[in-house]
């Protein structure tokens, strides 16, 4: 049994290491094609006949922020013969209403609108574009989620990339207009703006292939029908079109330089969706489009570098074998001095907190640059760890999903229209009231780690007291975030029914 335990924990290590190792690739790609940038600095220059572009917004139930959605995109730079709006609402709220209201206030605009309302959500938001896409004029096709706000210069500035006519699509920086709303909103930036400058700045400067966000980017209208066109059956179509255009012979351009801001969720039930539907869809990804990648000729380092991205989510599997084994494997550690000698050579696997450390590092202090950021970063990554590890649950579910081939419908993101800490999310219809089971397992893993923590200290052994700390306080975080908003809904409703008896 302990031969077992030791052979899984030591396993689950090794590919965190392995995944560590290929971030700490992407950091050095990254600074390597910074560089380069910096060195020859520039961009296309806009082609003498502007391309006609279709800008399209898939629209669910948005009632909060449709309609600033509607007046940012209606300020856009470009001339009005050259583009056109087409709204692709999915709505079964009053969201349909707030759109059409606006598009009659747009009317003195004389812009190009139309609205395309299906009776069904067949394919979700890849169904929706598809359907759009049927009628699109444009030879280039720009997409934004309800939540973004581009510059008014986003055409202007990405559209010269495409005189490379082996561009398939231009994916821009995403930027977050709450950052500083709350922790929560901050540690979503702390780790996204990871993803938006090492991981996809890293796989350009390499040739490696790179995924559409699904927002806030243009696609080539011929490399979509290319591709296969938009499919929803994954949870992120965004990344599945990414790879097919790629493994076609497509190029997909990202630049840093341009950053298009969006709203972060500041609900955790909401960050644990998003989280979910990314796991999910990151897995559902590599089992549809693995063997392709495989077999396709490109380098070998891009095979597997494209395994390796599209299995980013299994990590969180191997976390959560090493969290919850750590407490049998300290008693080990405690009552066999003959496994000590491992122990010793297993120090290594202190290499990949070290290597996160200068990967969100490089991340971080490209984006900020004042001196009180250098004090706030070793907190931001602290808290990060801690609340990435009480996540883990939630991702391990949502990566099990996949891998067992359990379908789940496509539930979006809900957007609040947070801009300042005065606002507040907690009558937002669309927020989930209920506790689910996973809820349930989050809580019982924070007592096992309160145990643990507590048994370290009855016998005096601290090998890994710090770990489990650290774990108690996530899951315990995650947990209470969890049910906030289902118990201050039971205490109003309380309440009610109290002043109306009375």
């Amino acid at each position: 049994m302990h031969i077992a335990i030791l052979v899984i924990y030591f396993f689950a290590l090794t590919c965190i290491l392995l995944f560590s190792l290929f971030q700490l690739q992407l950091a050095y790609y990254y600074l390597q094609g910074r560089r380069k940038r910096n060195t020859h600095p520039g961009k296309p220059e806009m082609p003498a006949q502007y391309p006609f572009v279709t800008i399209q917004l898939p629209i669910y139930n948005e009632r909060y922020v449709v309609e600033r959605l509607l007046e940012k995109i209606s300020g856009i730079n470009y001339p009005k013969d050259k583009f056109e709006i087409q709204i692709l609402d999915d709505s079964t709220d009053e969201t349909s209403d707030i759109i059409r209201n606006k598009i009659e206030e747009l009317a003195d605009k004389r812009l190009n609108i139309s609205y395309i309302n299906r009776p069904d959500r067949l394919g979700f938001k890849a169904g929706a574009l598809r359907e759009g896409l049927k009628t699109s004029q444009g030879e280039l096709v720009a997409i934004f989620d309800a939540d973004f706000l581009p510059d008014s210069d986003f055409l202007l500035n990405t559209i010269p990339y495409f005189s490379d006519e082996g561009i398939c699509a231009v994916q821009t920086r995403w930027g977050h207009l709450n950052k500083d709303y709350s922790l929560l909103t901050q540690l979503q930036a702390f780790a996204l703006d990871v993803h938006f400058t090492i991981e996809q700045g890293g796989r350009d400067s390499t040739g490696y292939f790179i995924g559409f966000n699904g927002t806030s980017g243009v696609w080539r209208k011929t490399a979509i029908i290319d591709a296969g066109n938009w499919e929803g059956d994954t949870l992120t179509e965004d990344l599945d079109l990414s790879y097919r255009a790629q493994l076609k012979g497509w190029k997909l351009k990202y630049l840093e330089s341009v950053v298009t801001p969006g709203e972060l969720p500041v609900d955790l039930n909401t960050i644990k969706v998003q989280q979910f539907r990314w796991m999910k869809g990151g897995v559902q990804n590599f089992l549809k489009n693995s063997k392709k990648v495989l077999k396709a000729p490109i380098p070998f380092m891009t095979k597997v570098n494209g395994l390796f991205h599209l299995l980013n989510g299994t990590v969180f599997i191997f976390s959560f074998l090493v969290s919850m084994l750590s407490y049998p494997v300290m008693l080990i550690q405690k009552d066999h001095s003959e496994f000590i000698p491992l122990f010793s050579a297993g120090s290594v696997f202190i290499l990949p907190t070290l290597i996160l450390l200068f990967y969100y590092g490089i991340a971080y202090f490209t984006i900020n640059h004042s001196f009180k950021s250098v004090l706030l970063f070793p907190v931001y990554f602290w808290l990060f760890l801690v609340f990435i590890l009480g996540l883990s649950m939630n991702n391990v579910v949502a990566v099990g999903e996949a891998f067992l081939g359990i379908k789940s419908s496509f539930l979006r993101t809900p957007k609040f229209n947070i801009r300042s800490k005065s606002d507040s999310w907690m009558k937002n219809k669309y927020l989930t009231e209920g506790v689910n089971y996973i809820t349930v397992l989050e809580i019982i893993i924070a007592l096992f780690f309160l145990y643990c923590i507590i048994a370290s200290v009855e016998m005096k052994y601290f090998s890994l007291l710090y770990f489990h700390v650290m774990l108690f306080i996530g899951f315990g975080a995650v947990s209470f975030l969890s049910l906030k908003k289902f118990v201050v809904c039971k205490m109003k409703l309380t309440r009610a029914r109290a002043h109306k008896r009375i």
